[in-house]
């Protein structure tokens, strides 16, 4: 039997580019003296551009690769679904490499972007996945580097402690899902999605237990990754403990990987136990978007880390909204994907925005308080507007056009799937949002009474500017053209 697969370069080139990028990126750490290490993070952008690049000759969507001969499936496959997936990751990848320039001091800068460019590699290898061990292993690639991207500071008691955290919610993750999967191979016989979806359901009636419990195992570890709950209580602590440019990559490009993930496994291989996952990712979508938000709510404002901390519970609230379509998805809901990626597009460009803000103040208020931001805009006016501008957004209030629109089309997937009490609970939460999103951007305006008329902290590097600017822009462009997001979003998986 021939199982000699097909390799079509072209098509696995972006994924291959960021890895390629990260290898070159460690072995120039060992030859460039330490006042040119900053070529580092201009590699790194430069490979991140490159992939993107990448992408262009395949924007038709109907590129595969890694197939078994004779129609015995693909393991890759560059469909629209993949592709705006993989934009959006190299997107979040890229600013994040802008607004972590100059690198801290107490980072080293060659394992900082070797590191940050690995999981990248893992992130983009996902939504392209067409096979279970082809998405495990991405999504271990995805998540290895960033235990240790956490843990990187030097003298930080807070990071080792904080990636331990991580690591072991991971590990038990994976382990669990690892299991799912060895019962879905043992129901269905095969690994590919497509065959998953057939064998699936026909497998014989004394294995449908089995089968069951495969599935519902199997989305323990993208639960894990998209900060579900129960699965959540590791994201407050590994936030505060890593450096700011790794909490927004984590929020965003961890965050997506996860979602691409659920969707891959639900749609693709177990559509036809809708009513098993359904109900399932329903009530995770509850209680993540509750817990999530009556967090960030409580947090108190002068508190040590407490704007890191509220991002990182906003975080969790909007994984709550994130789910929402993939439960509706299995109620036959039509567009559910596109609307869930077409959130997660929102989200990634404000979110990674707010972050860059963040890391720019930090400069001046290594606290991280929410109170530090008082009086922001006498000081920073274009900083304090570009904020103002990503909370109204998150909170899906005008200038913010795209939060409302990413809003409005989850909720609307909630009701034509006949979730109405889901669709309840979200509107109860958006409201519970509003209160600190507003309070937060209150706080930027409010008048200090003092009479200094500017910060003497230092200027933002112009990478940092260009983070905050492109990350506006991008929600800017999303604004003006919701529809035309939410069509390209649609993907060819439902």
């Amino acid at each position: 039997m021939n199982l000699i697969q097909s390799v079509d370069w072209v098509t696995i080139a972006p994924p291959t580019l960021v890895a390629v990028t990260a290898v070159a990126v460690l072995v120039a750490d060992l030859f460039l003296p330490a006042a040119r290490k900053g070529w580092l993070g201009a590699m790194t952008v430069a490979g991140l551009l490159l992939a993107g690049l990448a992408l262009l000759p395949l924007r038709a969507g109907d590129r595969t690769s890694f197939c078994l001969p004779d129609g015995g499936g693909c393991g890759y496959a560059a469909d629209t679904f993949a592709l705006v997936v993989q934009l959006l990751v190299l997107a979040g990848a890229l600013l994040t490499a802008l607004f972590a320039q100059p690198v801290d001091r107490d980072l080293p800068q060659g394992e900082f972007w070797f590191l940050l460019l690995a999981s990248a590699a893992g992130a983009t290898l996902l939504p392209a996945s067409r096979d279970l061990a082809t998405l495990i292993i991405a999504l271990e690639v995805t998540t290895l580097p960033a235990y240790a991207l956490v843990a990187l500071r030097r003298g930080d008691g807070r990071g080792p402690e904080s990636a331990l955290k991580f690591f072991l919610t991971s590990v038990t993750a994976t382990a669990i899902t690892l299991l799912g999967v060895s019962f879905v191979y043992a129901a269905a016989g095969s690994l590919h999605f497509s065959a998953i979806g057939t064998a699936l359901p026909a497998a014989d009636d004394r294995l449908a237990t089995l089968a069951q419990a495969g599935v519902a195992l199997t989305l323990v570890g993208f639960a894990f990754k998209t900060a579900a709950v129960p699965f959540h209580f590791w994201v407050q602590d590994t936030y505060t403990g890593a450096p700011l440019p790794v909490a927004g990559y984590l929020s965003v490009v961890s965050k997506t990987a996860g979602i691409a993930g659920l969707i891959l496994v639900t749609t693709l291989a177990f559509p036809g136990y809708g009513g098993l996952w359904g109900p399932v990712l329903a009530v995770l979508a509850g209680l993540t978007m509750t817990a999530g938000n009556v967090a960030a709510l409580r947090t108190d404002p002068a508190a040590p880390d407490s704007a890191v901390r509220l991002l990182a519970w906003s975080s969790v609230g909007q994984a709550g909204y994130l789910l929402v379509p993939l439960a509706a998805a299995a109620y036959g809901a039509e567009g559910a994907v596109g609307a869930a990626v077409a959130y997660a597009l929102m989200y990634a460009a404000v979110n990674l925005g707010a972050f860059a803000v963040a890391a720019h103040l930090a400069r001046r208020h290594p606290g991280h308080r929410l109170t530090d931001y008082r009086g922001l805009y006498r000081r920073h006016p274009g900083a304090a507007l570009a904020l103002g501008f990503f909370l109204l957004c998150l909170a899906g209030l005008p200038p913010g056009v795209i939060g409302l629109f990413a809003k409005v089309a989850v909720f609307s997937a909630a009701v034509e799937a006949g979730l109405g009490v889901l669709a309840v609970v979200m509107a109860l939460n958006v409201a519970i949002a509003l209160f600190y999103y507003l309070r937060w951007t209150a706080l930027l305006f409010e008048r200090t009474g003092r009479d200094e008329p500017s910060d003497p902290a230092p200027a933002p590097a112009p990478t940092v500017r260009l983070a905050i600017g492109l990350s506006a822009l991008a929600a800017l462009v999303l604004s003006v053209l919701p529809q035309l997001v939410l069509t390209l979003t649609s993907g060819s998986l439902l």
